[in-house]
């Protein structure tokens, strides 16, 4: 790092380092990180807008609080870019997200100021209770003369934002946070964002919410002085806020406010872009007994005018010109860009949706990301953007399947998991018609561990009536996407991230025409089958040229119901079987086959391939499926390993 480039962070390597810097000169420790965090993703990509809107309240926490014996809890961790810069890995931080580097989101195992794992949304709460909670219990050990739950040890701060608010576990959290004793500090980043503008009642409520700051400061010191003068005590306290929030309601207009109501302090709305500001705020409240919320406002984006005006796509922007705000667009040495899968489903849903108008679109919070927005932009009404929100995705399918409707429910594989009583108990059981559009399967890529799709056909193959499918090429999602308007009962259509495989001329057996139910062979040959399922057929099919083996080679299409024809024929035919799946190997494709197999009396070698029972780190696609070796090379070496006899 040039010292002369960056005079303040380049001396920082810790929070002990920052906190030597006068609070009159935070802005420009400020101005340095979102320069250098401006720079390096500029040649090295992640999330952008998320981090710039947040480095005055990073450096504002880190000055006040004793991390990391205090906890911070990260709510989607792409918001603690400056996080990383300021906790010794400032150096390290150009490696971000690529492989051996830096993970992309907060993550204990990489540094003690990582106090909980943050790739899905709206669990900070939760998680930082539980660590509060225990810090009490611990300090009543440690003090032998506190032999009440009022013990106090370390801070432990929940920053939640990006949309997270909006997630059910937020409130739940909430919920709890309100019932027992604890001093957790809630930090609601408030920028109105998640990947796309935030929609629904709480995110007006927020923009109702008009509380006085210096309103609440007055109040406190009006507090510090009754208790003092032991005119106070918690009980009457928490009276007192009951009837002072009822007052509030009556002879003003603001609303009743949400977490006094649950008497949770509340503080703010804030200036979340002042550091001086917050830096105040944070020293009054942190030494407060009980739950607290400090309400900040920000803007994503904040401090890089493209990134400000186009909150949505500078996301995640990838590369791009920093004078110019140029994203730059990578291509195939001028030749002809398939379309991204993404891209073949939202023109899709939008062309069934045209024909069909009890076809309607549910996502959680990513109409962009999964291209619904397409069909947003034509047919709004018919669109429901329900914020992060997996569980309640589903449900609210489930109730639009009941009712006659035809819902198209698109969320991505890593974030389904979070939804499965949902389909178990709500759409499942009741063998109602939603379609489950699983985006981003298989391995995504430079977002790592927790962003991974490698979960989703081991958990979906038990449930009883779900109906599970693979396509292999672009025309063969939109040809599933069709079918599965036409059948019955739960229908999971799963697909990566990515662009979809160029058109190679090959011609399937069945001319390319998708079946229910049914498999595909796509070559023949003598020595062994391989069984394979979804687009690493394509890479597969590679494998097999490049081996130089006379092997016969299927795409099965559908793991649930399975192709039987194609299972009694290579049952017969061969001594050994190989299957691949771009998932765990435990539960997939692979088992599915092995359990066939015992079943019909057949004895063949099964060979699976595919992710064995691990989580896979971060790196880029093409990285780690040579790491796991499913890529071309890593198939074919394993198709030479394969006895014949």
């Amino acid at each position: 790092m040039n010292e002369k480039e960056y005079p303040y962070i380049s001396h920082i390597d810790s929070p002990a380092d920052l906190k030597k810097v006068p609070v009159s000169e935070l802005p420009k420790v400020c101005a340095e990180l979102r320069q250098y965090i401006i720079e390096t993703l500029s040649k090295h990509p992640g999330h952008l807008g998320s981090s710039l809107g947040a480095i005055e309240l990073t450096v504002a926490l880190h000055y006040v609080f004793n991390t990391p014996e205090d906890k911070l809890v990260w709510d989607v961790g792409h918001q603690a870019y400056a996080h990383k810069i300021l906790t010794g890995r400032r150096d390290r931080f150009p490696t971000n997200r690529q492989f051996k580097g830096l993970s992309p989101f907060t993550n204990p195992a990489e540094s003690e100021y990582d106090a909980f794992i943050a790739g899905h949304a709206s669990n900070s709460i939760s998680a930082a209770l539980g660590l509060d909670i225990a810090d009490r219990f611990a300090a009543r050990s440690s003090q032998s003369d506190c032999k009440t739950a009022d013990a106090v040890g370390h801070n432990t701060v929940a920053i939640i934002g990006d949309g997270a608010m909006t997630g059910g576990l937020a409130f739940e959290g909430l919920n709890n946070t309100s019932m027992d004793k604890n001093n957790l500090l809630i930090v609601l980043n408030d920028n109105h964002m998640a990947i796309d503008p935030l929609k629904g009642g709480f995110t007006q409520y927020l923009v109702d919410l008009t509380t006085s700051a210096g309103y609440n400061r007055w109040r406190w010191r009006l507090y510090q002085l009754a208790q003092k003068l032991h005119l106070i005590d918690e009980q009457k306290k928490q009276r007192i806020q009951r009837r002072n929030n009822s007052l509030k309601a009556v002879f003003s207009k603001q609303k009743s406010n949400i977490f006094t109501g649950m008497n949770i302090r509340y503080f703010g709305p804030t200036d979340g872009h002042d550091v001086e500001g917050l830096v105040r705020i944070l020293s009054e409240i942190k030494n407060h007994r009980g739950p607290k919320v400090l309400h900040i406002v920000t803007k994503k984006g904040k401090g890089y005018a493209p990134a400000e005006n186009d909150q949505t796509v500078w996301h995640a922007p990838g590369e791009f010109d920093v004078e110019t705000g140029e994203r730059l667009q990578v291509t195939d040495n001028g030749l002809r860009i398939p379309p991204l899968w993404q891209e073949v489903f939202g023109e899709t849903l939008l062309e069934l949706a045209k024909k069909n108008e009890k076809i309607v679109g549910i996502t959680p919070a990513m109409p962009s990301g999964c291209s619904m927005s397409i069909m947003q932009k034509e047919l709004p009404e018919r669109v429901f953007d329900v914020g992060i929100a997996e569980g309640h995705a589903v449900t609210f399918s489930a109730g639009l399947a009941k009712a006659g409707m035809v819902p198209y429910c698109n969320i991505y594989s890593t974030f389904l998991q979070r939804a499965y009583d949902n389909i178990v108990h709500d759409v499942a059981l009741q063998n109602l018609h939603v379609v489950l559009c699983i985006d981003r399967a298989g391995i995504v890529g430079n977002d790592g561990a927790t962003h991974h799709g490698l979960l989703d056909l081991t958990y979906l193959r038990p449930i009883p009536n779900m109906q599970i499918c693979a396509p292999r090429t672009g025309e063969d999602l939109k040809q599933m996407m069709a079918m599965a308007e036409k059948l019955d009962g739960p229908v999971a259509i799963r697909y990566p991230r990515g662009r979809t495989p160029m058109d190679n001329g090959q011609r399937t057996m069945d001319n390319g025409q998708v079946q229910y139910g049914k498999g595909v062979k796509l070559r023949d040959g003598k020595d062994f089958a391989v069984l394979s399922l979804g687009s690493i057929g394509n890479a597969m099919s590679e494998a097999i040229e490049a081996s130089g083996r006379d092997i016969a080679h299927y795409d099965m299409r559908w793991l649930k119901p399975m192709d039987e024809e194609i299972l009694h024929e290579v049952g017969k035919r061969y001594k050994t079987i190989v299957t691949v799946e771009d998932g765990l190997t435990a539960g997939g494709l692979g088992s599915a086959v092995l359990e066939w197999m015992a079943d019909h009396g057949y004895t063949p070698r099964i060979v699976r391939l595919g992710v064995k029972d691990q989580f896979v780190e971060h790196g880029s696609t093409k990285e780690l499926y040579h790491l796991l070796k499913l890529d071309k090379e890593g198939l074919c070496e394993s198709l030479l390993q394969v006895p014949v006899k």
